[in-house]
């Protein structure tokens, strides 16, 4: 029984998960406005949801060692791969941050989230009436 309901909760759970990661790096984006240098990044949320729903998750980057003393680092991985946002409008010092953007991203993917949130809280609620027979 507790399979079905895991099966039935997998895509929200992948989907809450990318969501939340997402919004980490947008706010990362947002905190490093002001750095030199800096590029926004961001994910493809489509594609890493349909990899997550497929069972596949993101590629890790194997680094490379130059030195057979070099520690080994291991898989650089996330539950996406990060992508670099196009940059809109030139900047000095090199940042491709763009404050409207990021900040209008972040409260798009906020009200995502809270909509998953609210969604499951709706189906659980419906799955609690039906097994206390109300």
């Amino acid at each position: 029984m507790a399979s079905k309901i895991d099966n039935h909760f997998a895509f929200h759970h992948a989907a809450l998960g990318l969501r939340a990661h997402r919004q980490q790096l947008l706010a990362g984006n947002i905190a490093n406005s002001d750095t030199p240098n800096y590029k926004a990044r961001d994910i493809d949320f489509a594609a890493a949801l349909k990899n997550a729903v497929a069972g596949r998750g993101a590629e890790g980057v194997t680094l490379a060692r130059t030195s057979g003393r070099h520690l080994d680092a291991g898989v650089a991985s996330g539950p996406a791969p990060l992508l670099f946002r196009k940059e809109t409008q030139s900047s000095v010092d090199g940042n491709t941050v763009n404050m409207d953007i990021e900040r209008s991203q972040f409260a798009e993917n906020a009200i995502h989230y809270e909509a998953g949130i609210s969604f499951i809280s709706g189906k659980l609620k419906t799955l609690m009436s039906a097994v206390q027979g109300q």
